[in-house]
Protein backbone atom coordinates (compact mmCIF):
# COMPACT_ATOMS: atom_id res chain seq x y z
CA UNK A 1 0.00 0.00 0.00
CA UNK A 2 1.32 3.46 -0.94
CA UNK A 3 2.27 5.78 1.92
CA UNK A 4 0.06 8.40 0.25
CA UNK A 5 -3.02 6.36 1.16
CA UNK A 6 -2.08 5.82 4.83
CA UNK A 7 -2.32 8.32 7.66
CA UNK A 8 1.08 9.20 9.14
CA UNK A 9 1.94 8.92 12.83
CA UNK A 10 4.02 12.07 13.18
CA UNK A 11 3.32 14.70 15.82
CA UNK A 12 3.11 17.51 13.28
CA UNK A 13 0.67 18.34 10.50
CA UNK A 14 1.28 18.41 6.77
CA UNK A 15 -0.75 20.76 4.57
CA UNK A 16 -0.25 21.07 0.82
CA UNK A 17 -1.80 23.24 -1.88
CA UNK A 18 -2.12 22.22 -5.51
CA UNK A 19 -3.29 23.80 -8.75
CA UNK A 20 -1.94 25.23 -11.97
CA UNK A 21 0.05 28.48 -12.00
CA UNK A 22 -2.29 31.42 -11.69
CA UNK A 23 -4.73 29.61 -9.42
CA UNK A 24 -3.73 31.69 -6.38
CA UNK A 25 -2.53 28.76 -4.25
CA UNK A 26 0.79 30.38 -3.30
CA UNK A 27 -0.94 33.56 -2.14
CA UNK A 28 -3.30 31.54 0.04
CA UNK A 29 -0.48 29.52 1.55
CA UNK A 30 1.47 32.68 2.37
CA UNK A 31 -1.58 34.14 4.14
CA UNK A 32 -2.05 30.87 6.02
CA UNK A 33 1.60 30.86 7.09
CA UNK A 34 1.40 34.42 8.42
CA UNK A 35 -1.78 33.66 10.34
CA UNK A 36 -0.38 30.49 11.92
CA UNK A 37 2.80 32.29 12.97
CA UNK A 38 0.71 35.07 14.52
CA UNK A 39 -1.00 32.46 16.70
CA UNK A 40 2.34 31.14 17.95
CA UNK A 41 2.48 27.95 15.90
CA UNK A 42 5.75 26.42 14.71
CA UNK A 43 5.51 26.57 10.92
CA UNK A 44 7.81 25.35 8.16
CA UNK A 45 7.33 26.27 4.49
CA UNK A 46 8.61 24.22 1.57
CA UNK A 47 8.04 24.57 -2.15
CA UNK A 48 8.34 22.47 -5.29
CA UNK A 49 11.76 22.09 -6.88
CA UNK A 50 13.70 23.80 -4.10
CA UNK A 51 16.15 21.16 -2.85
CA UNK A 52 19.76 22.46 -2.71
CA UNK A 53 20.83 19.01 -3.92
CA UNK A 54 19.15 19.11 -7.32
CA UNK A 55 17.14 22.28 -7.99
CA UNK A 56 19.97 24.17 -9.73
CA UNK A 57 20.56 21.24 -12.06
CA UNK A 58 16.88 21.16 -12.92
CA UNK A 59 16.74 24.91 -13.51
CA UNK A 60 19.79 24.79 -15.80
CA UNK A 61 18.36 21.91 -17.82
CA UNK A 62 15.02 23.71 -18.11
CA UNK A 63 16.75 26.89 -19.24
CA UNK A 64 18.42 24.99 -22.07
CA UNK A 65 15.21 23.08 -22.90
CA UNK A 66 17.03 19.76 -22.46
CA UNK A 67 14.46 17.75 -20.54
CA UNK A 68 12.45 14.84 -21.84
CA UNK A 69 9.18 14.17 -19.96
CA UNK A 70 10.63 11.22 -18.04
CA UNK A 71 13.90 13.01 -17.20
CA UNK A 72 11.83 15.98 -16.01
CA UNK A 73 9.84 13.60 -13.82
CA UNK A 74 12.88 11.90 -12.31
CA UNK A 75 14.67 15.16 -11.47
CA UNK A 76 11.62 16.43 -9.61
CA UNK A 77 11.30 13.10 -7.82
CA UNK A 78 14.90 13.35 -6.58
CA UNK A 79 14.23 16.91 -5.43
CA UNK A 80 11.08 15.82 -3.61
CA UNK A 81 12.77 12.82 -1.97
CA UNK A 82 15.60 14.99 -0.65
CA UNK A 83 13.22 17.59 0.80
CA UNK A 84 11.01 14.91 2.32
CA UNK A 85 13.95 13.28 4.11
CA UNK A 86 15.90 16.41 5.06
CA UNK A 87 13.13 18.95 5.71
CA UNK A 88 9.54 17.70 5.78
CA UNK A 89 9.80 14.47 7.82
CA UNK A 90 12.10 15.94 10.53
CA UNK A 91 9.78 18.94 10.92
CA UNK A 92 6.74 16.68 11.25
CA UNK A 93 8.52 14.58 13.85
CA UNK A 94 9.28 17.76 15.80
CA UNK A 95 5.62 18.76 15.76
CA UNK A 96 5.74 21.54 13.17
CA UNK A 97 2.93 22.49 10.83
CA UNK A 98 4.50 21.96 7.41
CA UNK A 99 3.06 24.00 4.55
CA UNK A 100 3.96 22.66 1.10
CA UNK A 101 3.47 24.74 -2.03
CA UNK A 102 2.89 21.76 -4.36
CA UNK A 103 3.40 18.15 -3.38
CA UNK A 104 3.61 14.76 -5.11
CA UNK A 105 0.26 15.44 -6.75
CA UNK A 106 1.97 18.04 -8.95
CA UNK A 107 4.03 15.26 -10.51
CA UNK A 108 0.96 13.08 -10.94
CA UNK A 109 -0.74 15.90 -12.84
CA UNK A 110 2.08 17.43 -14.86
CA UNK A 111 4.04 14.30 -15.73
CA UNK A 112 0.99 12.36 -16.85
CA UNK A 113 -0.13 15.40 -18.88
CA UNK A 114 3.27 15.11 -20.60
CA UNK A 115 2.58 11.48 -21.51
CA UNK A 116 4.45 9.70 -18.70
CA UNK A 117 2.68 6.55 -17.50
CA UNK A 118 0.37 7.26 -14.57
CA UNK A 119 1.21 4.08 -12.63
CA UNK A 120 4.95 4.61 -13.14
CA UNK A 121 4.84 8.14 -11.71
CA UNK A 122 2.80 7.03 -8.72
CA UNK A 123 5.25 4.22 -8.00
CA UNK A 124 8.17 6.67 -8.13
CA UNK A 125 6.51 8.70 -5.34
CA UNK A 126 5.32 5.67 -3.39
CA UNK A 127 7.31 6.82 -0.32
CA UNK A 128 5.53 10.20 0.00
CA UNK A 129 3.88 10.97 3.34
CA UNK A 130 0.11 11.49 3.16
CA UNK A 131 -0.86 15.12 3.89
CA UNK A 132 -3.34 15.86 6.66
CA UNK A 133 -4.94 18.40 4.35
CA UNK A 134 -4.46 18.64 0.58
CA UNK A 135 -6.23 21.49 -1.21
CA UNK A 136 -6.71 21.78 -4.96
CA UNK A 137 -7.44 25.23 -6.41
CA UNK A 138 -9.66 24.69 -9.43
CA UNK A 139 -9.53 27.24 -12.24
CA UNK A 140 -9.98 27.21 -16.01
CA UNK A 141 -6.72 27.60 -17.96
CA UNK A 142 -7.76 30.77 -19.80
CA UNK A 143 -8.46 32.62 -16.55
CA UNK A 144 -5.17 31.38 -15.10
CA UNK A 145 -3.30 32.54 -18.20
CA UNK A 146 -4.88 36.00 -17.98
CA UNK A 147 -3.67 36.29 -14.38
CA UNK A 148 -0.15 35.17 -15.32
CA UNK A 149 0.09 37.41 -18.37
CA UNK A 150 -0.63 40.45 -16.23
CA UNK A 151 3.02 40.17 -15.11
CA UNK A 152 4.76 37.93 -17.63
CA UNK A 153 4.45 35.59 -20.61
CA UNK A 154 3.95 31.83 -20.09
CA UNK A 155 7.22 29.96 -19.54
CA UNK A 156 8.44 27.26 -21.95
CA UNK A 157 7.62 24.18 -19.85
CA UNK A 158 4.68 25.84 -18.13
CA UNK A 159 3.10 26.23 -21.57
CA UNK A 160 4.00 22.67 -22.57
CA UNK A 161 6.06 23.96 -25.49
CA UNK A 162 8.32 20.91 -25.18
CA UNK A 163 5.37 18.80 -26.35
CA UNK A 164 4.97 20.79 -29.59
CA UNK A 165 1.24 21.19 -29.02
CA UNK A 166 1.27 24.55 -30.81
CA UNK A 167 3.80 27.12 -32.01
CA UNK A 168 1.81 29.75 -30.11
CA UNK A 169 2.84 29.65 -26.42
CA UNK A 170 -0.54 31.01 -25.32
CA UNK A 171 -2.49 28.39 -27.23
CA UNK A 172 -0.05 25.71 -26.07
CA UNK A 173 -0.51 26.83 -22.46
CA UNK A 174 -4.27 26.38 -22.62
CA UNK A 175 -3.98 22.94 -24.25
CA UNK A 176 -1.33 21.67 -21.83
CA UNK A 177 -2.83 23.11 -18.66
CA UNK A 178 -6.22 21.68 -19.65
CA UNK A 179 -4.53 18.26 -19.56
CA UNK A 180 -3.01 19.04 -16.16
CA UNK A 181 -6.39 20.10 -14.77
CA UNK A 182 -7.95 16.88 -16.05
CA UNK A 183 -5.44 14.87 -14.00
CA UNK A 184 -6.00 17.02 -10.89
CA UNK A 185 -9.73 16.43 -11.07
CA UNK A 186 -9.15 12.67 -11.09
CA UNK A 187 -7.11 13.03 -7.89
CA UNK A 188 -9.92 14.81 -6.02
CA UNK A 189 -11.60 11.44 -5.71
CA UNK A 190 -8.49 9.22 -5.80
CA UNK A 191 -6.60 10.98 -3.00
CA UNK A 192 -9.29 13.05 -1.30
CA UNK A 193 -8.03 16.45 -2.41
CA UNK A 194 -10.33 19.25 -1.25
CA UNK A 195 -11.41 21.29 -4.26
CA UNK A 196 -11.76 25.06 -3.89
CA UNK A 197 -13.06 27.44 -6.55
CA UNK A 198 -9.98 29.53 -7.36
CA UNK A 199 -12.11 32.36 -8.74
CA UNK A 200 -13.59 33.16 -5.32
CA UNK A 201 -12.27 36.19 -3.44
CA UNK A 202 -8.95 35.91 -1.61
CA UNK A 203 -10.73 36.48 1.70
CA UNK A 204 -13.41 33.86 1.05
CA UNK A 205 -10.84 31.21 0.17
CA UNK A 206 -8.70 31.99 3.20
CA UNK A 207 -11.69 31.72 5.54
CA UNK A 208 -12.51 28.26 4.14
CA UNK A 209 -8.91 27.07 4.40
CA UNK A 210 -8.50 28.24 7.99
CA UNK A 211 -11.75 26.53 8.95
CA UNK A 212 -10.57 23.24 7.43
CA UNK A 213 -7.16 23.49 9.07
CA UNK A 214 -8.68 24.30 12.47
CA UNK A 215 -10.62 21.03 12.26
CA UNK A 216 -7.42 19.11 11.46
CA UNK A 217 -5.57 20.83 14.31
CA UNK A 218 -8.42 20.12 16.70
CA UNK A 219 -8.10 16.40 15.97
CA UNK A 220 -4.48 16.70 17.17
CA UNK A 221 -5.59 18.57 20.27
CA UNK A 222 -4.39 21.95 19.04
CA UNK A 223 -6.61 25.03 19.32
CA UNK A 224 -5.89 28.22 17.37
Amino acid sequence: MSELTKNHNFKGILVCVEGIDGSGKSTQLALLRDWLKSTGQDVLFTEWNSSPLISQTTKLAKKKNLLSPRTFSLLHAVDFADRLKQVIAPALKAGFIVLADRYAYTAFARDVARGVDSSWVRNVYDFAIKPDLAIYFDIDPKTAMERICFNRAPKFYEAGMDLKLSNDPYESYVIFQSRVIKEYKKMVKEYGLVKIDATESIHSKQVKIRKMLKEVLREKGIEV
